[in-house]
This record gives C-alpha cells, structure tokens and sequence, in this order.
C-alpha cells in the first residue's frame, strides 16, 4: 500500500522537525514545505502553531495559509491544526490584552485558562466522545500540553442531516477544548508528536481517515 503523504506546513511557526519525525514513524511520506501547491496537492496538511494567536496569525495570513485550509476543506482534503494552528482555526484570540481575528473555520474566542498556575504544561487525560475517530484504542490515555490559552465552549450548531461534530474536553482550572474532529477538519490542543504512544497512536488514527 502506498504511504499517505503529509505536508506538515512550514509557514515560520516554531519547531516542527518533531511532527516531521513522528508522522514519518507511523507511516507517512512527509514533506516540510510552504510550496502552496504541494500542500493543497497532500493527501493530509498538518498545520503546526507556537507562539502567541496575533503572530501565528500574521505568520499565516503572510502566505495566504487561511484560503489554503478553505480550499482543501471545500474539497474535503483533510487538514490537522496542533496547538496554536488549532486555536487559530476560532473566530477570534485574545491574549496579553490584544484581540485578533481567527481563521473564522469554527465560532468562538480563544482566551486564557481560569487557573491558578499557568502555563498549562504536563500531561493530561481528556473525555474524547464515542463518535471519536482521533481517538479510537487511547480515550484513556494521557496527551502532552502547552499553553495558556484554549477555546472554552463550542458554539457550533449543525442542521441534520449534517454530521454533529466530535469535541475532546480537558480541564484545567475549567474545561476547555482539548481537540474537535469536523469533517475533514481535526485539531487537538496537546502536541500528539510530543504526547508518547498515546500521540503516535492518534496520529495513526489521522492517517487512517485520509
């Protein structure tokens, strides 16, 4: 059988040679390139994210990575958004008093955690729904976070006979959105490259959806 190839975007958003790693250890032909063409062509875009919402952001609308997302969408190519290439996928991001538009794919705001200690870092489980693809054989498992910031509620309202989607919850200080799975749309809030087997497992799980 053919490997799936995966386009793990380089835009300029931090360190991505471990998504490049562990999508390669579960069976992808991965290529790391901002080639537009390249990545609408893949048969999986994985959309990597660090930093701060207002500069992944500016980062990705410097190379038009929004109307490249809509474009696989509207074709049903499947795409990946981790950590801040998830959290940019909401409407809006407010974070360190600056308020920016999102990517707009899902309504909502992006907004710091209500805990006591931030960031976020360490390990976490997560209550993923039976409808979940992601994360078949691991619900029980812990995943590996970063961040101070999180969707907290889910707004999206689908008409039948459209598909609800799968939304992953965590807390920490409050529930937040640890992963959604919409259409050929997914994203989880925790890094799957940094979250051990639990994570190569969801990412298995992704390459099976392609």
């Amino acid at each position: 059988m053919t490997p799936k190839s995966v386009v793990v975007f380089d835009y300029g958003s931090g360190n991505v040679h471990s998504a490049v790693k562990a999508l390669e250890k579960v069976g992808a032909s991965v290529e790391l390139t901002g080639d537009r063409r390249r990545a609408a062509d893949a048969d999986g875009l994985f959309v990597p994210g660090v930093g701060a919402f207002s500069a992944v952001i500016a980062a990705l609308e410097a190379v038009r990575g929004g109307d490249l997302i809509d474009k696989r969408l509207a074709g049903g190519r499947p795409v990946l958004g981790v950590c801040v290439g998830m959290q940019v996928l909401f409407s809006r991001g407010i974070e360190r008093g600056i308020d920016r538009e999102g990517l707009g794919e899902w309504p909502g705001t992006v907004s710091e955690l209500k805990a006591d200690v931030l960031p976020h870092m360490g390990w976490n489980t997560v209550r993923a729904p039976e409808s979940s693809r992601l994360f078949a054989g691991i619900a029980d498992e812990r995943f590996y976070f970063v961040h101070s910031n999180a969707a907290q509620q889910w707004d999206l309202e689908v008409q039948p006979p459209l598909p609800a989607a799968s939304v992953t919850w965590a807390d920490h200080g409050g529930e937040f959105i640890a992963a959604v799975e919409n259409g050929p749309l997914s994203a989880t809030q925790f890094h799957p490259e940094k979250s051990g087997d639990a994570g190569m497992h969801l990412l298995e799980n992704w390459l099976a959806t392609l």
